[in-house]
Order: structure tokens, then C-alpha cells, then sequence
């Protein structure tokens, strides 16, 4: 059988388009699902505009971009799903950065809850206690929600009585700093309490009271 000789020629170029040359939509190869198209990448042959700085109402999409031309900045498809596309006229990049502020500010009141555990035994000693509780003090403070529990291991589930006093102790001795979300529930091996923290109310304090020098009435 004849071998094909060997091609030491250029190679031909890959399908894509040239190597570098990508889409403003595009960032690593991937198109970027969250940006939105502006000005003449909008495809709608009639949009809504809405917005402080026109007269709101449904225009043809050429008309559309004189307006934003004539303000010098950007006609923005807000919303590509409605009939027709909202647009809005506004600086593209100014666009941007209050979108990235607004889900900035939503990360930060979004709260993450954190669980610390604590375990018992069914016969822990006090010193074991009063450490564990100091810690789960901390845990509280610090906002985080505490799920204690006690393991019974072999023979021990027949202390479980014992196990339920302890937890309902512990709840009582954390009264100042959690709530109970969950009573003592045993779970296999385990029986376990939920605390939740308590919101810490600062009182003001009460500014002392001045007293008043008492005037003499002088004698007529």
C-alpha cells in the first residue's frame, strides 16, 4: 500500500473566525447570558422606550437610536422578552456599574447561616458542661445558631432520660443569649436541640439627673 507524503505546507485555519477576535458578549469563548444588546445589536423592528429623559411610548427601533444619538448615549434592551422590548437611553457603562452595585448590596443583606455543633455524652461531667456551654456563649454572640446534641453509643440509649435533662439544662442556662427552635428529638443515636441566637437589644443609658440649684427667694 502507498503512503500519502507527508504535507509540511501552512495549516488551514480553524472554523471560528481569527484567533483573538471575539464578541463583546464574549469573554473566554463563552457568550456572556447577562449582558444585554445595545444600540445596533438590538434586532426588534419597534421598541418601548421608558425612562426619565423621553417621552415613553413605542418607537420604530430607527427612530429609537436617533433619539439616544442625539443624547449621546446608548439605547439599552432592558427587557427582550416583552412585547416589544423595553428599551431604556442611558450610558451603557453607567448601566453596568449600578447593575453590579445593586447585586452587591443584595449579597450583603442576604444573611449566611452558620451551625455550630456541640456534643454531649450521656454523663458528662460538670467541668466538661461549663466549658461547652462557654463556647456555645461565644457561638451565640457571634450570631451563629447551635445545635447541640447527645450521643449514645452501645448501652448508653438507655439513658436517654438523662440525655433529654441535660439538653433542656442546657437550654435554660443559654435562656439570656437563644431561643429553642427545636425541642430535644432523638435521632438514631442522637438526640438533639436547635438554639437560635437572640437578638441583642442595646438599652440606652439614662443620663443622670442634673440637680437644679434651688434658688433662695430673697426677703423683701
Amino acid at each position: 500500500m502507498q503512503k500519502k507524503p507527508y504535507w509540511s505546507g501552512p495549516k488551514k485555519p480553524m472554523s471560528g473566525g481569527p484567533k483573538g477576535k471575539k464578541n463583546r458578549n464574549q469573554r473566554g469563548g463563552k457568550a456572556q447570558k447577562e449582558e444585554l444588546a445595545i444600540n445596533d445589536e438590538i434586532r426588534a423592528p419597534e421598541v418601548r422606550l421608558v425612562g426619565d429623559n423621553v417621552e415613553e411610548g413605542i418607537y420604530p427601533i430607527l427612530k429609537a437610536l436617533e433619539i439616544a444619538e442625539e443624547q449621546e448615549l446608548d439605547l439599552i434592551e432592558i427587557a427582550p422578552m416583552a412585547q416589544p422590548p423595553v428599551c431604556k437611553i442611558m450610558d451603557y457603562q453607567k448601566y453596568q456599574f449600578q447593575q453590579r452595585k445593586k447585586l452587591k448590596e443584595q449579597k450583603a443583606k442576604a444573611t449566611k447561616i452558620v451551625v455550630k455543633e456541640i456534643r454531649f455524652g450521656p454523663q458528662t461531667d460538670e467541668h466538661d458542661y461549663n466549658f461547652k456551654l462557654k463556647h456555645a456563649i461565644g457561638f451565640l454572640k457571634e450570631g451563629a445558631k447551635v445545635k447541640s446534641y447527645v450521643f449514645f453509643k452501645g448501652r448508653s440509649i438507655l439513658f436517654k432520660e438523662q440525655g433529654e435533662v441535660l439538653l433542656l439544662r442546657f437550654a435554660n442556662d443559654l435562656e439570656d443569649y437563644a431561643k429553642v427552635d427545636q425541642m430535644p428529638v432523638l435521632e438514631g443515636k442522637r438526640m438533639t436541640i436547635m438554639l437560635s441566637p437572640k437578638k441583642q437589644t442595646t438599652k440606652k443609658k439614662e443620663a443622670p439627673n442634673e440637680e437644679k440649684p434651688q434658688e433662695e427667694n430673697s426677703a423683701e
